[in-house]
Order: structure tokens, then sequence, then C-alpha cells
């Protein structure tokens, strides 16, 4: 038991259809107040005006779902946009240290091979006394 304080109850979020959606931003173009509409349809009124806002900018498309991770489709592509950068900035910078890697062997290869005039071969270390 809880000590009989009445527990809350979670109200589970409901979906709007577009055409719900088109329904009430028409009504508060067309000058029906804001208040009344908002407990008539069961909608917050900061909804309404997100919803009539979103209307305005983008018209119909703007109603469309907002998927599971809470972004919108514009801002999903502006993120993978971002990583995306990141990402061939990272490997462009791999690249850079790739070819730096292959010279630097390169020359070292070069300074081991035996050398073609008289004495003795190229050594990558001193010679003692």
């Amino acid at each position: 038991m809880n000590g009989g304080v009445p527990l809350k109850s979670k109200k589970k979020r409901e979906r709007r259809t577009v055409k719900f959606k088109e329904r009430a931003v028409q009504r508060m173009l067309a000058g029906e107040p804001v208040a009344g509409l908002s407990r008539e349809l069961g909608v917050r009124r900061s909804l309404l005006y997100r919803w009539l806002e979103a209307y305005r900018k983008e018209g119909i498309s703007g109603f469309r779902p907002i998927g599971r991770s809470g972004w919108s489709q514009d801002k999903q592509a502006e993120v993978a946009e971002v990583r995306i950068s990141q990402l061939e900035c990272k490997v462009g910078h791999q690249a850079m240290v790739i070819d730096f890697l292959r010279r630097a062997f390169k020359r070292v290869e070069e300074l081991r091979r035996p050398s073609k005039g008289n004495g003795g071969t190229a050594s990558m270390e001193r010679s003692r006394p």
C-alpha cells in the first residue's frame, strides 16, 4: 500500500492525425478562440499554437510525425550531415598519416639497401669504435 495516497496515472500520449491537426488549425485561422478549441479538443493551447506555427512554416507537411528518437527528419538529416563531415575529415587525416608512413618506410628501406660503391652497407645503427 502507498499510505492512502492515490497513485498518479500516467496519461498515454495520444497521436493526432494530420487531418485532425489541419482541422484544428483551420478553425484557429477562421478566428475561433483558442481556449475554447483547446477545451473542446482536449489539446493544450501551447500544442495548438505549435501546430499553427508548423502549418504556417511548412503547410500540411509541417504535421509529419516525429520519429522514435524525438527528432524530426530534418534534425536527423542535419545530424547525419555533421557526422558524415566529421568522418570525411577523419578519413582525410588517416590518409595523410598513411601517406607519411609509406614515405618514411620507403626512406628507411633506401637507407638499409647495400651501397653500390666501395665500403660497407648503410645501416641505421652507429658503428662502434
